[in-house]
């Protein structure tokens, strides 16, 4: 750092000032005492002179030492962070002058991540290391920039402070927390699906893609007997099938204003959004589990910020959509139903299933059926609509005041034009879904599983 930059950073420290308001202190008692004004001016300027050169030679030292060697920083890093989710981060310190750092650390994480108990002291010895661990959790999604963190450097006599930028700016992702998802992987067996909520269908018929050839038992089916593999051990062998897995899935989110409705304030990622993105990833993760070929596409951001994640397979796959996604944030924006359908239906053009994450009201009704109608010429449709807790707790309060009677009856009046919307969908031939947030990602996960196992997809 050049001397007039680091001179520029330069305060007086606490040991300066304490020294200086001390000396005022002993000056002005010694004006009212015994002795001449004039020679206690003299003793003054003479102390305050000495004082001052002592500032000047302590600065021209700390400069140039800091020019020689300054102080090094390295953050270690996760990849990756998740909403909610603590963590500690190391940052290593490394003095490589002859003489002792002593100063506070403060880390300069951008408004995503609360990060108390700073400042940090750290005490360096020469060419000595030491590690500070930072305690922070991300409270937001996307990605979140660490800036070059900041040091108040103590000057070689302790006379001066220095405010200096330390270290290289760096950026990290910042992911919805997916320790549901890591839950349902465990819970994915059918003896524990319900466990999660989850119930267990089983599929009528038999699948049409071959699995493996095996011994004939009771009941199996003539028409699968392998007549060349039957002959070839002498007894008779059967061919098995599994259910069909070349399935697309395909998750519209809306990303309009109404899915910016938070229920718990005081939870971190608890919005109608963060919860509708949890339950996609969540559905993603069972989907591609199934072996279907999953996708997604937005809805409802401002023009031209919209994503599309054209279906994939494999684990790769929800990793992509992870990613594609991670940064994804609700808006002010209208959500058109009508052309985020036609996008879809240009986009995919093999039947699937298509999910539609919303928080539709009586009065999307004409658009929202018309958007349906497009999409049930050619795929299996679910409309997920979300609900505001706060409507039950509105509709069940005490009708203790006029007031309340009165909000009581209009979210009664609310929640019955929404039945009547979803009726009404539900008679098109629309799956519906009609859930708070926080239901989302079970419901969902039951609703596909009943498609997938009673052969509708």
């Amino acid at each position: 750092m050049a001397a007039a930059a680091m001179i520029a950073a330069m305060l007086p420290s606490r040991l300066l000032i304490r020294i200086v308001a001390g000396l005022a202190v002993l000056f002005a008692v010694l004006a009212f005492g015994p002795y001449e004004p004039s020679m206690v001016a003299a003793v003054s300027a003479v102390v305050l002179l000495v004082l001052l050169a002592a500032v000047t030679v302590d600065l021209i030292r700390s400069t140039t030492l800091w020019k020689r060697a300054p102080l090094g920083m390295q953050r270690r890093l996760p990849q990756a962070f998740a909403v909610g989710v603590p963590v500690t981060v190391q940052v290593s310190l490394e003095n490589e002058d002859e003489a002792r750092c002593i100063g506070e650390f403060f880390e300069c994480g951008d408004p995503g991540f609360a990060i108390p108990g700073m400042p940090m002291q750290f005490d360096i010895g020469p060419r000595q290391r030491t590690l500070l661990e930072v305690s922070l959790t991300p409270n937001a999604r996307g990605l979140r920039r660490f800036d070059r963190a900041q040091i108040r450097l103590r000057s070689r006599w302790g006379l001066l402070d220095f405010n200096l930028r330390i270290g290289v700016a760096e950026e990290r992702r910042v992911f919805p927390n997916f320790t549901q998802q890591a839950r349902y992987a465990w819970l994915a067996g059918d003896r524990r699906l319900p466990t999660a909520g989850i119930k267990s269908v089983q599929r009528r018929g038999a699948g049409t893609d071959f699995d493996q050839l095996v011994d004939y038992q009771s009941g199996d089916q003539i028409r699968h007997i392998d007549w060349k593999a039957t002959r070839k051990h002498d007894r008779p062998i059967v061919r098995k099938f599994r259910d069909e897995r070349d399935q697309n899935v395909m998750i519209l989110l809306d990303c309009g204003r109404r899915m910016r409705a938070d229920d718990m304030d005081q939870w971190i990622g608890a919005s109608h959004f963060d919860q509708a993105l949890n339950a996609l990833m969540l559905l993603a993760f069972v989907a591609l589990s199934h072996g279907d070929a999953v996708g997604a596409m937005t809805f409802g951001n401002t023009e031209g910020m919209q994503k599309r994640f054209a279906p994939r397979k494999g684990r790769d796959a929800l990793n992509g959509l992870m990613a594609a996604l991670a940064d994804v944030e609700p808006t002010a924006t209208f959500s058109d139903y009508e052309r985020a359908a036609a996008d879809l239906l240009l986009r995919l053009r093999k039947r699937g299933l298509v999910v539609i994450i919303t928080n539709s009201r009586n009065e999307d009704a004409p658009e929202l059926a018309s958007a349906l109608k497009l999409l049930r010429s050619r795929h299996v449709v679910v409309l997920a609509n979300l609900r505001e807790q706060v409507v039950a707790v509105i509709a069940n309060q005490v009708l203790n005041s006029p007031e309340k009677a009165l909000e009581c009856a209009a979210a009664i009046e609310y929640t019955q034009a929404r039945a009547t919307l979803l009726a009404r969908v539900a008679q098109e031939g629309v799956l519906t879904i009609d859930c708070e947030s926080q239901r989302l990602a079970v419901e969902l996960v039951n609703r596909y599983t009943v498609l997938k196992r009673s052969g509708s997809i």
